[in-house]
């Protein structure tokens, strides 16, 4: 008989996403995924050094890496972004200039993959598949 452990977690607030060119990013980020901004790391007169974007349930913390004393590096492994419907939302942030690099239907759900400015991985996700509880 094995046990489940209890676990202080409660969720996931944000996850960080790296970038070399934080006007870019934000320009990206807002105008072209079309989420909203809802706080921009800034202080005073400072340069900013990061914007986190809503995604509904989670938060996209865009941060300017070297201004954090981090090395960049784009994500490889890709931030999955709930769409309603891949094909439409493909064709629509392809209007908008993104460029896709591959598509994949899973036989539970869709993806689109593309990368932001800085190279970071994103995916378009839809899962039309029910989920199924571990037995």
């Amino acid at each position: 008989m094995t046990t489940t452990p209890t676990t202080p977690v409660t969720g996931v607030d944000f996850v960080t996403v790296p970038t070399q060119d934080l006007a870019a990013a934000r320009e990206f980020y807002a105008n072209v995924l079309g989420l909203p901004c809802s706080a921009v790391y800034q202080r005073g007169d400072t340069p900013a050094r990061g914007a986190e974007f809503e995604t509904g349930n989670l938060t996209l913390s865009v941060l300017d890496a070297e201004a954090v004393g981090m090395t960049f590096a784009p994500l490889g492994s890709p931030i999955a972004l709930r769409v309603e419907d891949v094909e439409a939302a493909r064709a629509e942030l392809e209007s908008r200039g993104v460029t896709f690099i591959d598509a994949i239907d899973s036989g539970v759900c869709q993806m689109a993959f593309f990368k932001d400015p800085d190279g970071n991985t994103l995916m378009l996700h839809h899962r039309y598949a029910p989920r199924t509880p571990p037995a």
